[in-house]
């Protein structure tokens, strides 16, 4: 197995960034979700659950270490502030500010009770600090079951950005490898990772975004039937480094 695409996501819920390399650190690829849109009426994180449109823009990390934001009407913001705050508020229609994870204390993240139902109850858990992540620092994901669930549901596009992995991890055959991988360490190149458990899914996967991936409700359904939800695996990182497009990946 090889390293296919690496991921960065800095701000949480927008379009991330594939990168030929990256630094995994203690909690987690540097500088993914370090960043996130706060509801100033609620003081809440948003994200694509709650709201979809965040998926329409796209960051990535500029030269000096902080986000540079580009809006599906091509305005492009860089870094914190009264600029960057007003440029988010006029384009969701409420007043928001971007806000570092390190700056405030660990947030709460929410899914729909029923993730077919947008109208629905909310499930709150708290989130890890310092990262605007849900669960655990790294998501990994195979081309196998991107295939996999391509061949339950072949109208569906299992494009990767669907699924915001950090490491897609080009995997031969079919089925579901990860689901293995559980309790075990994997080596990415020099870097070393522990599966702890699969990621359950929920109505992120069904959004639209851009590039043509349309709403598709059966995206979720059929991992639902299929696989009880569960799409990759998360895991926390045993030993920091570099991680390249190519690297060898073992468990």
């Amino acid at each position: 197995m090889r390293v296919l695409e690496l991921w960065r996501h800095p701000v949480k819920s927008f379009q991330g960034e594939r990168l030929e390399e990256a630094e995994l650190v203690a909690d987690g690829l540097a500088s993914d979700r370090a960043w996130g849109v706060r509801d100033n009426a609620t003081g809440k994180m948003l994200t694509g659950r709650r709201e979809p449109q965040l998926l329409l823009a796209s960051a990535r990390l500029g030269d000096d270490g902080l986000p540079s934001t580009t809006l599906p009407d091509g305005t492009t913001t860089t870094g914190l502030g009264p600029e960057t705050d007003s440029a988010l508020s006029a384009w969701l229609g409420h007043d928001v500010s971007l806000v570092a994870a390190t700056d405030v204390p660990p947030q709460q993240a929410e899914v729909f009770v029923d993730h077919l139902d947008d109208t629905g109850a909310m499930d709150e858990w708290t989130m890890p600090p310092n990262r605007f992540v849900d669960a655990l620092p790294l998501l990994l994901l195979t081309t196998a079951s991107l295939r996999t669930g391509a061949s339950l549901h072949p109208d569906g596009v299992w494009d990767v950005r669907r699924f915001r992995p950090n490491v897609l991890i080009d995997a031969d055959g079919d089925g579901w490898p990860e689901d293995a991988w559980v309790g075990q360490e994997v080596r990415i190149g020099n870097v070393v990772a522990q599966g702890v458990f699969p990621c359950p899914r929920c109505t992120m996967v069904t959004r639209p975004q851009p590039g043509g991936l349309e709403r598709d409700l059966d995206v979720f359904r059929t991992l639902n039937r299929e696989h009880g939800a569960n799409f990759g695996l998360w895991a926390s990182v045993v030993t920091p480094g570099t991680v390249r497009a190519g690297d060898e990946v073992s468990v």
